[in-house]
């Protein structure tokens, strides 16, 4: 089985070469491959969601009308780091993006106190997130970055699809090098249109 490193790089690159495809020249070729994707991507979901009613169905069977031994499972998904990727990208997480931000916010609260920071959530709209990030007087620099980068990588781990994230903070540069789930969900309208994704309110 992958390691969550492995997988992460794995989908990093199929997000890479849906780009690629996107890129490439009209014709036969392209229409035919974009097709092809965007029904693996069907298919795929119609699968993972027929596996999630099963498991829900298998808790009423068990005798629970409320299923909730199915309900658990489910939930366990949604924290698996793998599998609650792969559900982010069919859109099936049990949970919202705001329960998501959120928890992902409670994590991070507990990390900055031993850097005398917190972060506090200003918006959500449409996926797209602001935090400002309150540092210490002391914090400068390199530090102010390490701190942005903690706020970073909680949130994207827990809310990959997220459209944007806008950090305010004392110093506003910022480079990112997490890759969004945002960039291989899969627009219903346009199949196989990569969504725009930005960080620091870049699109």
């Amino acid at each position: 089985m992958d390691s969550e490193k492995e997988f992460q790089e794995k989908m990093r690159r199929l997000g890479t070469l849906v780009g690629e495809l996107d890129q490439v020249p009209g014709g036969g070729s392209k229409v035919a491959a974009r097709e092809l994707v965007q029904l693996l991507m069907d298919v795929h979901r119609s699968g993972l969601e027929r596996i999630m009613e099963l498991v829900i169905q298998s808790g009423r069977e068990s005798g629970r009308e409320s299923g909730a031994p199915g309900g658990a499972i489910i939930d366990r998904f949604g924290q698996d780091p793998i599998v609650r990727n792969l559900l982010l990208l069919y859109s099936l997480h049990p949970d919202d993006l705001e329960t998501r931000v959120a928890g992902a916010l409670d994590s991070i609260r507990a990390r900055l106190r031993k850097y005398d920071s917190r972060v506090e959530l200003i918006s959500i709209h449409e996926g797209a997130v602001q935090v400002r990030l309150h540092t210490s007087g002391h914090a400068r620099g390199s530090t102010i970055k390490d701190l942005r980068s903690i706020v970073e990588g909680g949130i994207y781990d827990l809310a990959p699809d997220l459209t944007s994230l806008t950090i305010l903070a004392p110093e506003e540069e910022s480079s990112s090098g997490f890759f969004p789930l945002q960039k291989l969900l899969i627009n219903r309208a346009h199949p196989l249109a990569v969504q725009p994704t930005g960080v620091d309110g870049a699109d």
